[in-house]
């Protein structure tokens, strides 16, 4: 008898500090191994899990969409706590739901949404540290705007991804990049039609180079059009980035 598959569709959050990302590697932690190796021992098959989109070593998420395909007859309404029970603490589920055969957590996604937060007191604030980049001297928030506005649109990034980017076509649409202060801290919206490798890290490294006063915020329409990754600023830490939201 054959069994008959059922896809589920799970938003995950995770503190990415203690994982090589959320893709699978080589005798590295990471965040698709915990959740397979989970789904193994709760169901006994070998499930490859799909998300829709890669984070990097030390990148969080709070709406970091996954799909998997089981013959588990566990009912919906306990999957969520079944997964969370054999996760570790840094990973959670937050919500389970019964799929589409045809839905593709990855190639279905119409708008990613990242936010990144900066402390920006003097002193930094230890409870803080593993979630945001801490820069200590005032930036001009509204530089750093005027500056973003630049960014908003289709264009070219190239130079706002890593050097070690192999995918060829580098054109993305920026919905809305928003830079907002909200008492100490300094938050980077950015919500797009898809990134690249780096990408909005290298986004927040120049706008914070703006706030700084260290560059004008017209200049980042030569740095576009330059496509040159030399010509932007520093890719901003890891930390401080969280995967919010994906929209299908």
């Amino acid at each position: 008898m054959v069994a008959v598959l059922r896809r589920l569709k799970c938003v995950v959050a995770y503190d990415g500090t203690d994982f090589s990302g959320f893709q699978v590697q080589p005798d590295q932690v990471t965040v698709q191994g915990e959740i397979e190796a989970a789904l193994q021992r709760i169901t006994g098959e070998e499930i490859q899990i799909v998300g829709s989109g890669r984070t990097d070593a030390g990148v969080h998420a709070r709406g970091q969409v996954i799909h998997f395909d089981t013959a588990s007859s566990i009912p919906l309404e306990k999957w969520g706590l079944v997964l969370n029970n054999q996760l570790p603490d840094a990973i959670v589920v937050r919500s389970v739901e019964e799929a589409e055969s045809t839905f593709h957590a990855r190639f279905d996604v119409q708008i990613k949404e990242y936010r990144y937060c900066i402390d920006n007191n003097p002193v930094a604030d230890v409870f803080r540290h593993r979630y945001a980049d801490h820069v200590r001297f005032p930036l001009d928030v509204e530089a750093m705007q005027r500056a973003a506005r630049h960014l908003v649109g289709e264009h070219d990034f190239t130079s706002f991804c890593s050097a070690k980017t192999y995918v060829e076509d580098k054109v993305r649409t920026v919905y809305d990049l928003k830079v907002e202060r909200e008492g100490r801290e300094v938050w980077v919206t950015c919500r797009g039609n898809g990134f690249l490798y780096n990408m909005v890290r290298i986004i927040v490294g120049t706008l914070v180079e703006v706030g700084q006063g260290k560059r004008l915020p017209d200049e980042l329409v030569d740095i576009l059009a330059a496509r040159d990754r030399e010509r932007a600023g520093k890719t901003a830490p890891a930390k401080g980035l969280t995967m919010w939201e994906v929209v299908y």
